[in-house]
């Protein structure tokens, strides 16, 4: 049963329960450069065409050819309306002519209402016009990703990497079969590197991710608590095997 205590105390996580595809389709570099760094910032792996010709080729190869086991699914179109080659309209049409129901969200400087409608009409899920704000474009996402496909992304029972094992539906961590007594930013470090391996992070978006975007501190809090974890789960913390340091950049799992 429902309860305002329920809306209230319910966590708002800001990492995606699985890595979700998303490819971009857009012909403008800045823009497309920008969405790419909003997705990836906030956990999302993704795909990029810039023409409508290689977008088509990129959606057969990974949604409807044979060989399309060889790669990552497609779980997200984000696809401009005016293209180059193909348009996003005759893109979107062939999708779901192919009976693929991947969510669509289709971005335009058209933002009339006939337009919505029309975008809308022909198979987009959701209508974005352009400009609009990155924080809103990844909430949309988000709100596809988990209308569409909520079986895909749920939790996996258990992460592992190499002889580390994360119980995210226990908050337990073991390494090589014994138990790992991990403080709650400890384990929430870990279960962000173990969902993403060998992703680097950068000091400020660990604490984003982890202590959330109002923490009042510096990054030397990550500093120390990546120490505290390499001293639970290394062998020799001084030379680290899960936990590595990207110089430069951050930190990285493997």
């Amino acid at each position: 049963m429902l309860s305002l205590e329920t809306v209230v105390d319910a966590p708002v996580s800001h990492v995606p329960p699985a890595i979700a595809h998303i490819l971009v389709i857009e012909d403008e570099d800045l823009i497309r450069e920008t969405l790419v760094l909003a997705l990836q910032d906030e956990g999302f792996q993704t795909i990029t065409a810039t023409d409508g010709h290689e977008a088509l080729s990129l959606i057969n190869s990974h949604l409807f050819r044979s060989h399309a086991d060889l790669n990552p699914a497609i779980d997200l179109i984000i696809l401009d309306l005016m293209l180059p080659g193909v348009s996003g309209l005759d893109l979107c049409r062939l999708i779901r002519r192919e009976g693929c129901t991947v969510p669509i969200l289709m971005i335009s400087a058209k933002g009339s209402e006939i337009d919505r409608v029309v975008g809308l009409e022909i198979g987009a899920d959701d209508y974005l016009s352009k400009p609009f704000g990155m924080r809103e474009m990844v909430a949309r996402c988000r709100a596809l990703l988990r209308r569409v496909q909520p079986q895909h992304f749920a939790s996996p029972p258990v992460l592992r990497f190499q002889e580390l094992c994360l119980y995210p539906q226990e908050c337990r961590v073991t390494l090589r079969g014994e138990e790992v007594s991990l403080s709650p930013k400890e384990y929430k470090l870990l279960e962000l590197f173990m969902r993403q391996p060998r992703r680097v992070w950068s000091r400020e978006q660990l604490l984003d991710q982890v202590w959330g975007h109002d923490f009042i501190g510096d990054s030397k809090t990550v500093d120390v608590h990546i120490r505290w974890l390499r001293e639970k789960i290394e062998v020799d913390p001084s030379h680290p095997e899960y936990i590595l340091t990207v110089r430069g950049f951050g930190y990285r799992l493997g």
